[in-house]
């Protein structure tokens, strides 16, 4: 019988509690958390804590030390992410990493806030080379990297893939699309820290899934990958505009939690592929009535429409918002009055569990999971390449 997989966690919040919640619903035996390391004593402790673990540690070396550690994972800002991910790597670790893979946050000399005085054509160049970095010390290490991106993982993208494989048409066009009423996380305001605003913090989703769609029809239909050859995007801070204040000076704007200093909160991206085809992309932190995530095939021989939030296998009515307050609805929703379509699994759903258990399988069997390293580049390569378009106004080569 094999040993289970040890596995330290890098980040002991959001995002860390929710691949624990997950590496709890595998079967017995596959994964131990062995240890966390985090920013600050308080967080590694209480994340230890909760999670059984005697191992917390704001060491990262500490962690990377430790014998009995198969797997690192990511789930810091992803300023943060190249650095560990190379560390890591380089220390034999097998690597889970929470989307994005990295971006540009800043060099000596940069004038700050850097969202509004770096062009994003030097961005490009930077966010490039800390991508290229992690994939060669993945390579040359000959570690596994599993990149966290859920809606490959997702039942209704996956019933999608399987639909596109029933047909024998081809894929015209993709439309994908993500949007909220803004992050929770005070790291989202700034460039430095994030990367970049909703298109890299949520248009990963909708860029990965266009990506890795197109992709597979490739190698399914004609022996290789359909890959993307340009983008062309606009970006915009829909909150600091005439028609935001306005709506300010009539006290009817609380409910958007966004406000970044230096980064977009919507975004339009259309990427052109080898084939001729197009996607779309629409993501936006301005969008009230919870969590919208679909994406739609628009194909030769037929339409099939993949939404990951809301359905009606479950409604609700309420006059009180807190007749249901103790129950999980969805993510990002302002009220539970009025009508509502809870969601009845959403890590299951939206493709957190299932994710979770590739990643373990891939790497206890040696093999890349679905969503691998190259699907985490060529999401950072054509996402700042749409920033490139959205500043300089025109269609950038990929």
């Amino acid at each position: 019988m094999k040993k289970p997989l040890g596995i330290g966690m890098v980040g002991a919040r959001y995002g860390a509690r929710m691949h624990l919640a997950n590496y709890r619903n595998l079967p017995p035996g596959l994964v131990e958390v062995r240890g966390v390391c985090s920013l600050t004593e308080e967080s590694a402790s209480s994340f230890a804590r909760d999670a059984g673990v005697s191992f917390a540690t704001t060491e990262l070396d500490r962690l990377l030390a430790r014998e009995d550690i198969d797997i690192i994972d990511i789930c810091t800002p992803p300023a943060s992410h190249h650095e560990i991910a190379i560390k890591a790597a380089e220390a034999g670790k097998h690597l889970i990493m929470e989307k994005p893979l990295t971006g540009y946050f800043g060099e000596p000399g940069d004038p700050e806030p850097i969202g509004l005085h770096v062009s994003r054509a030097k961005m490009r160049v930077g966010a490039r080379k800390h991508a290229k970095a992690v994939r060669d010390a993945v390579r040359a290490n000959k570690v596994i990297f599993c990149y966290a991106e859920n809606w490959v993982y997702a039942p209704p993208i996956v019933k999608m893939r399987r639909l596109i494989a029933a047909s024998s048409g081809s894929i015209l066009e993709l439309r994908a699309e993500e949007n909220h009423s803004g992050s929770n996380s005070v790291f989202s305001k700034e460039w430095k820290y994030m990367g970049g605003g909703a298109l890299l913090r949520m248009g990963a989703h909708a860029v990965g899934a266009c990506l890795y769609l197109k992709q597979w029809e490739g190698e399914q239909r004609r022996g290789k990958r359909i890959l993307p050859v340009s983008v062309m995007a606009d970006t915009a801070d829909l909150i600091h505009t005439e028609a935001s204040a306005l709506a300010k000076k009539a006290q009817a704007h609380r409910w958007i939690s966004s406000d970044p200093t230096d980064v977009e909160n919507w975004a339009n991206v259309v990427i052109r592929f080898d084939d001729g085809s197009r996607a779309t992309v629409l993501v936006s932190d301005v969008g009230l009535g919870g969590l919208n995530t679909r994406v739609t095939a628009y194909m030769t021989d037929g339409v099939i429409k993949a939404n990951m939030t809301a359905n009606d296998v479950i409604e609700t009515y309420a006059v009180d918002p807190t007749t249901f307050a103790s129950e999980n609805f969805t993510e990002k929703l302002e009220t539970k009055a009025g009508w509502n379509r809870p969601s009845c699994d959403e890590d299951w759903f939206r493709g957190f569990s299932t994710e979770i258990a590739d990643f373990i399988q891939a790497i206890g069997e040696g093999r890349e999971p679905l969503a691998g390293i190259d699907l985490a580049v060529d999401c950072v390569n054509v996402i700042y390449a749409a920033y490139q378009s959205a500043e300089e106004g025109r269609s950038i080569q990929l």
